[in-house]
Protein backbone atom coordinates (compact mmCIF):
# COMPACT_ATOMS: atom_id res chain seq x y z
CA UNK A 1 0.00 0.00 0.00
CA UNK A 2 1.15 3.56 -1.24
CA UNK A 3 2.16 5.98 2.14
CA UNK A 4 0.71 9.61 1.82
CA UNK A 5 2.41 12.25 4.12
CA UNK A 6 3.10 15.70 3.77
CA UNK A 7 5.40 14.92 0.41
CA UNK A 8 2.17 13.48 -1.56
CA UNK A 9 -0.15 15.36 -3.69
CA UNK A 10 -3.93 16.48 -2.39
CA UNK A 11 -6.92 17.98 -4.13
CA UNK A 12 -8.32 20.93 -2.09
CA UNK A 13 -12.19 22.49 -3.39
CA UNK A 14 -13.16 25.85 -2.28
CA UNK A 15 -16.42 26.19 -2.32
CA UNK A 16 -17.02 29.82 -3.00
CA UNK A 17 -20.62 32.11 -2.63
CA UNK A 18 -20.86 35.37 -4.94
CA UNK A 19 -23.04 38.29 -3.77
CA UNK A 20 -26.01 38.87 -6.24
CA UNK A 21 -24.48 41.72 -8.99
CA UNK A 22 -20.73 40.77 -8.41
CA UNK A 23 -20.50 37.80 -10.66
CA UNK A 24 -18.85 39.77 -13.38
CA UNK A 25 -16.34 41.28 -10.61
CA UNK A 26 -15.55 37.73 -9.49
CA UNK A 27 -14.96 36.60 -12.29
CA UNK A 28 -12.11 38.96 -13.35
CA UNK A 29 -10.51 38.59 -9.79
CA UNK A 30 -10.70 35.14 -10.37
CA UNK A 31 -8.82 35.55 -13.41
CA UNK A 32 -6.70 37.45 -12.42
CA UNK A 33 -5.40 35.13 -9.68
CA UNK A 34 -5.70 32.24 -11.88
CA UNK A 35 -3.13 33.94 -14.29
CA UNK A 36 -0.42 34.67 -11.58
CA UNK A 37 -0.83 31.60 -9.93
CA UNK A 38 0.35 29.92 -13.15
CA UNK A 39 2.83 32.10 -13.78
CA UNK A 40 4.98 31.89 -10.26
CA UNK A 41 3.45 28.53 -8.79
CA UNK A 42 5.07 25.64 -10.36
CA UNK A 43 3.68 23.23 -7.56
CA UNK A 44 0.23 24.00 -8.21
CA UNK A 45 -0.57 21.22 -10.63
CA UNK A 46 -4.36 21.87 -11.28
CA UNK A 47 -5.71 25.21 -10.82
CA UNK A 48 -9.47 25.69 -12.22
CA UNK A 49 -12.43 27.78 -11.18
CA UNK A 50 -15.79 26.19 -11.88
CA UNK A 51 -19.40 27.02 -11.74
CA UNK A 52 -22.18 25.62 -10.23
CA UNK A 53 -24.70 24.34 -12.59
CA UNK A 54 -27.94 25.09 -10.33
CA UNK A 55 -26.59 27.95 -9.18
CA UNK A 56 -24.97 30.59 -11.58
CA UNK A 57 -23.28 32.69 -7.88
CA UNK A 58 -21.73 29.51 -6.92
CA UNK A 59 -17.85 28.61 -7.72
CA UNK A 60 -15.32 26.25 -6.50
CA UNK A 61 -11.71 26.56 -7.20
CA UNK A 62 -10.32 23.21 -7.86
CA UNK A 63 -6.70 22.78 -7.16
CA UNK A 64 -4.15 19.81 -7.07
CA UNK A 65 -1.02 20.77 -5.01
CA UNK A 66 1.95 18.84 -5.75
CA UNK A 67 2.77 18.70 -1.81
CA UNK A 68 2.06 20.59 1.39
CA UNK A 69 5.18 22.92 0.23
CA UNK A 70 2.84 24.07 -2.76
CA UNK A 71 0.09 24.96 -0.44
CA UNK A 72 2.43 26.96 2.00
CA UNK A 73 3.69 28.84 -1.27
CA UNK A 74 0.51 29.15 -2.57
CA UNK A 75 -1.15 31.15 0.56
CA UNK A 76 2.28 32.98 0.84
CA UNK A 77 2.04 34.03 -3.18
CA UNK A 78 1.03 38.09 -2.74
CA UNK A 79 -1.72 37.70 -5.36
CA UNK A 80 -3.19 35.05 -3.59
CA UNK A 81 -3.48 37.08 -0.67
CA UNK A 82 -4.95 40.20 -2.38
CA UNK A 83 -7.38 37.52 -3.40
CA UNK A 84 -8.61 36.54 -0.36
CA UNK A 85 -8.52 39.84 0.88
CA UNK A 86 -10.74 41.45 -2.23
CA UNK A 87 -13.15 38.10 -1.36
CA UNK A 88 -14.72 40.50 1.19
CA UNK A 89 -15.87 42.87 -1.46
CA UNK A 90 -17.66 40.37 -3.85
CA UNK A 91 -17.97 36.60 -1.92
CA UNK A 92 -20.24 35.62 0.80
CA UNK A 93 -19.12 32.39 1.46
CA UNK A 94 -15.67 30.49 1.03
CA UNK A 95 -15.14 26.79 2.81
CA UNK A 96 -12.64 24.72 1.88
CA UNK A 97 -12.33 20.75 1.59
CA UNK A 98 -9.24 18.68 1.37
CA UNK A 99 -9.18 15.17 -0.15
CA UNK A 100 -5.45 13.95 0.74
CA UNK A 101 -3.30 13.98 3.63
CA UNK A 102 -1.38 16.51 4.82
CA UNK A 103 1.34 16.81 7.35
CA UNK A 104 0.97 18.59 11.45
CA UNK A 105 2.20 21.87 10.07
CA UNK A 106 0.12 22.26 6.84
CA UNK A 107 -3.01 21.53 8.99
CA UNK A 108 -2.25 24.28 11.24
CA UNK A 109 -1.68 26.73 8.67
CA UNK A 110 -5.18 25.86 6.86
CA UNK A 111 -6.78 25.82 9.99
CA UNK A 112 -4.97 29.21 10.84
CA UNK A 113 -7.56 30.91 8.25
CA UNK A 114 -10.82 30.50 10.16
CA UNK A 115 -12.94 29.26 7.11
CA UNK A 116 -15.13 26.25 7.37
CA UNK A 117 -12.39 23.26 6.98
CA UNK A 118 -12.65 19.29 6.35
CA UNK A 119 -10.05 17.61 5.56
CA UNK A 120 -10.54 13.56 4.01
CA UNK A 121 -7.49 11.69 5.00
CA UNK A 122 -6.12 9.10 2.15
CA UNK A 123 -6.79 5.70 3.52
CA UNK A 124 -5.66 3.86 0.28
CA UNK A 125 -5.52 4.08 -3.00
CA UNK A 126 -2.28 6.06 -5.64
CA UNK A 127 -1.61 8.85 -7.30
CA UNK A 128 -0.39 9.67 -10.83
CA UNK A 129 0.02 12.89 -10.74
Amino acid sequence: MASFDKTTPFMLLARIQVKPGCVDAYLELARMTDAAVQASEPGMIHHTFDQDPDDPQAFVWSEVYANDEAFSAHVSNPPVQEYLKRHAEFGDGFSVEVYGTVGDECRKLMESFGLPLKIFETRLGYSRV
